[in-house]
């Protein structure tokens, strides 16, 4: 089946001045809980009203519950510590800054949902299909396993991946169950393996990159095998990393096209290519299999610089070389706020590219 939404998004929008002032207010004990969800549901409004206008048929909340698109899980979860891996940001202000997962300090134990309180208001007010954002089990192989710390609990990162898997497996099923139209994993950590300083930093670590590739593929594929999914839509994000405007890994599909595009049971990859830098070209889509969509991220959210729609539609056109255009749609390449704080553009900044992806979509599919 085509995909149902030629004009995509990865998910994260950029947050009200308001909401970010009044999270810092929380965290500082400064503002009651009460006052702060409050908050939330009315940006959460106007994040939808801002998806209507600009033409988009599927909605999400902006993310705006969460202070990073992973932090679901490490507050519905036990087991996590205030302890994080190093990464290497790369872009505007550069730095070693530490990823927003949590490290794995004791046996994980769910107490609640990760989105039951994100999809139920979503699902209220928004005028449409919604899409419901999770991370993948994938990222905490590499994210959330510490050497010397998570090793005391669980001694293989095999032995983390499964406990996590488990847990984002009832939480797709329950989505399905309340009917959620869409439901994207989001998998950055993908990425660490096609480059290669990073392939060679995971060896240094004590492990085989490719294993672990084949590890994270399969504890993916855990989550959502078997589920009942006619009239949904299960997908998978694959970015370099996305912080105020920064990145941390760089290299094209290739290493992992095969593997990745053939052995994951999604049925659309949303696929970063705002920068051939970062991301190479469209060649290792040619291990995409027959029949699965592909959405091209190639409206950048890292600046505000609009793209040329002829440019747009050229690279639709190249991209279309390898997977038949009816498989194909348009997205920014990601969030632009995948962690609260947001990327270096504006609120304008943000509807001008959407809009932009609507637009160029209307001219490409009608």
């Amino acid at each position: 089946m085509a995909h149902p939404y030629k004009a995509d998004h990865v998910g994260s929008l950029l947050r009200p001045k308001n909401l970010l002032d009044a999270r810092a207010a929380y965290a500082e004990g400064r503002l009651p809980l009460m006052v702060l969800h409050d908050l939330e549901d009315h940006a959460i409004l106007g994040a939808i009203e801002l998806q209507r206008q600009v033409g988009l048929g599927i909605f999400t909340d902006g993310e705006f519950r969460r202070g990073s698109w992973l932090t679901d899980l490490a507050e519905a979860v036990e087991g996590f510590v205030a302890d994080r891996v190093p990464l290497e940001w790369r872009g505007p202000g550069a730095a070693q800054e530490f990823s927003t997962a949590n490290v794995a300090g004791a046996k994980l134990q769910q107490k609640r949902r990760l989105t039951a309180h994100e999809a139920e208001y979503l699902k209220q007010h928004a005028p449409g299909p919604i899409k419901m954002t999770l991370p993948a089990a994938s990222n905490f192989l590499l994210a959330s396993y510490k050497p010397g710390l998570s090793d005391q609990v669980y001694p293989t990162r095999a032995a983390l991946l499964d406990d996590i898997a488990a847990i984002l497996r009832k939480e797709v099923e329950a989505l399905l169950d309340e009917g959620v139209a869409y439901v994207q994993l989001d998998a950055p950590y993908y990425s660490h393996y096609v480059d290669p300083a990073i392939r060679e930093s995971i060896r240094q670590q004590g492990a085989d990159p490719d294993e672990a590739l084949d590890q994270s593929i399969a504890a993916d594929n855990s989550c959502i095998q078997g589920l009942k999914r006619d009239g949904v839509v299960l997908a998978m994000h694959v970015c370099r990393g996305n912080n105020r405007s920064r990145w941390y890994t760089e290299g094209g599909y290739e290493p992992i096209a095969e593997k990745l595009f053939g052995g994951l049971d999604v049925d659309a990859f949303l696929l970063e290519y705002d920068s051939e830098q970062r991301t190479g070209g469209f060649e290792p889509l040619r291990f995409m299999p027959k029949g699965k969509n592909v959405v091209l991220g190639l409206v950048t959210t890292k600046d505000p610089q609009l793209e040329s729609q002829d440019d747009l539609r050229r690279r639709i056109d190249e991209a279309a070389k390898y997977v038949p255009l009816e498989n194909l749609a348009l997205s920014p390449q990601c969030g632009f706020a995948s962690t609260a704080p947001g990327n270096l553009l504006t609120l304008d900044d943000e509807r001008r590219k959407l809009e932009l992806v609507v637009d160029t979509a209307r001219k490409v599919w009608g």
